[in-house]
């Protein structure tokens, strides 16, 4: 949802259930229950989108047909509430919100990217000394939004003299001791890559309240893959 659309995500809580909404303006796509072990998806479908569905049913498992069928239809659509705890159903889902709606979300340009040695974009990252500061005050807001005010202090790039994997003088912070452990040159390279110290930032979906700028800024230029070379 982050990575495919530009939506804001809103923590409501509905019969004394907890649930994140990804919504775009005053409409939502899809709400999400977040259970210790599975999830529990409702997505609601209008007039429009059911007669979509009908058109390719034949593409869904009898799972999701039982539980279309059995669904009743209010006058603002049917509220589908899909309990999610395998890849299965999972991949229904998302061909479910395909029909709610259709990506949205532009990635940013791959033009003179920089990739850290963790694999984050590092032109596109609050520490880094690379940017003007000009566009470092654009992400600050939305870094302080998702994790606090932590200083956000800035870097050469990794392994380089001032870079934030240096905690003082010539001491390495954990992810770069590890690269110089595997005899390795990016931490992409590694087969446990994504791991603990290669990856920082919003590690998963929480009951809390954040915008699409938010996620753009502060979360997806984190995440592992998000952003590629190629």
């Amino acid at each position: 949802m982050r990575g495919k659309y530009l939506l804001d995500e809103v923590a409501e809580m509905f019969c004394g259930t907890p649930w994140l909404k990804f919504r775009q303006g005053g409409r939502t796509i899809v709400s999400i229950n977040l259970q210790d072990d599975h999830y529990d998806i409702r997505i609601v479908f209008g007039k429009a989108e059911r007669e979509k569905f009908e058109a390719v049913r034949h593409e869904f498992p009898p799972e999701i047909h039982e539980l279309y069928d059995s669904t009743r239809t209010y006058h603002d659509g049917k509220w589908l509430l899909i309990h999610v705890d395998n890849l299965y159903t999972f991949e229904a889902v998302k061909k479910l919100i395909l029909i709610k709606k259709k990506p949205n979300r532009k990635p940013l340009s791959k033009e003179n990217a920089v990739f850290g040695k963790c694999g984050h974009r590092c032109d596109i990252c609050v520490h880094y000394t690379g940017i003007s500061e000009e566009f470092r005050n654009i992400p600050i807001p939305h870094m302080n939004a998702v994790y606090g005010d932590l200083g956000w202090s800035p870097c050469t790039g990794c392994d380089a003299s001032g870079c934030y994997c240096h905690i003082k003088d010539d001491e390495l912070y954990e992810p770069i001791k590890c690269l110089q452990q595997n005899r390795l040159e990016h931490c992409f390279d590694c087969k446990n890559y994504p791991c603990e110290q290669s990856t920082i930032g919003y590690r998963q979906l929480e009951h809390k309240s954040i915008s699409a700028d938010d996620v753009t800024y502060a979360v997806l230029p984190y995440v592992p893959h998000q952003y590629e070379e190629q």
